[in-house]
């Protein structure tokens, strides 16, 4: 499986984890280029929605030798599903990238029965994919990452001590707001590009009110789409509008967050989050 993923992507590596929760996990690692960790360790960057994003992002790590924008280096740590399990991941990361206790907003059902009307997917696979947000296990995915998959990336790649970071869209938006709002010092940086907060009530808001005006020290960059916003689509109005509603609060009490609008939809504007992610919190 290593061997495949050379050919398909540079300096990268491919090995399967089963969590201590019982819930085996791809992922695939992408070095900078000439990584020599006795010379000089790298951070790790993890990057959610492995089995879609891999693609998109892992080949931006050249921006680390960009003479017109450099990127500090760091290696990249992209984490989706394994086995028979990859062909569920759309499903999966409703348990995984959700935070406990997320409300599951109306728009958002009405989406899922747009799809099984317009026949992409069948009533059964829509039962089993609002299932998992019934039972939404986003803090088991944040001590899968910190403490589970981080050891054997720092063991096996001699990653730095500190300066990791984090990047989530969509749903894998909605957990980075989450992982910040736990107010963990183990990322430095936190990227969530059009996090998918559908519902007004989300727990992001609950938490950052209970946070009072102590806000997390590790940096923030939110992203959204304007076609979001400008679109027909409730569910992707509600996305941007909730987020927007995140920064605003955010910035009325001093925090050291930035963002940025994508001229994207919220299917293509993946790549485009992530490389702003790279250019706001991790320029040389």
């Amino acid at each position: 499986m290593s061997t495949m993923w050379q050919g398909c992507l540079a300096h990268t590596d491919y090995f399967e984890l089963r969590s201590s929760g019982g819930h085996d996990y791809g992922v695939w690692v992408t070095t900078p280029p000439r990584y020599d960790p006795a010379a000089a360790q790298a951070p790790a960057v993890y990057v959610l929605d492995g089995n879609w994003a891999v693609g998109m992002t892992a080949p931006l790590i050249v921006t680390q030798l960009d003479p017109m924008q450099s990127i500090q280096p760091y290696v990249q740590v992209s984490v989706g599903y394994a086995g028979e399990e990859a062909e569920h991941w759309e499903r999966l990361r409703n348990r995984d990238l959700v935070p406990p206790g997320e409300p599951i907003a109306k728009e958002y059902i009405d989406a899922v029965e747009m799809g099984i009307e317009a026949g992409t997917m069948t009533r059964e696979q829509a039962d089993a994919y609002l299932a998992e947000l019934s039972d939404s296990r986003g803090d088991m995915f944040l001590n899968f990452l910190t403490d589970d998959l981080h050891p054997r990336i720092e063991r096996d790649y001699g990653t730095a001590p500190s300066g990791h970071g984090l990047f989530g869209y969509s749903y894998g938006g909605l957990f980075s707001l989450y992982a910040w709002l736990t107010n963990s010092t183990f990322f430095e940086s936190i990227g969530a590009g059009s996090p998918g907060i559908a519902d007004a009530d989300s727990q992001v808001f609950a938490r950052l009110q209970a946070m009072g005006d102590t806000l997390p020290a590790t940096k923030l960059h939110v992203t959204f789409n304007d076609r979001e916003i400008l679109g027909d689509v409730a569910v992707y109005q509600n996305l941007a509008k909730n987020a927007a509603t995140f920064l605003h609060r955010l910035t009325s009490r001093g925090g050291s967050v930035t963002s940025a609008l994508m001229h994207e939809t919220h299917v293509t504007g993946l790549q485009a989050s992530f490389l702003s992610y790279l250019r706001t919190c991790r320029a040389r």
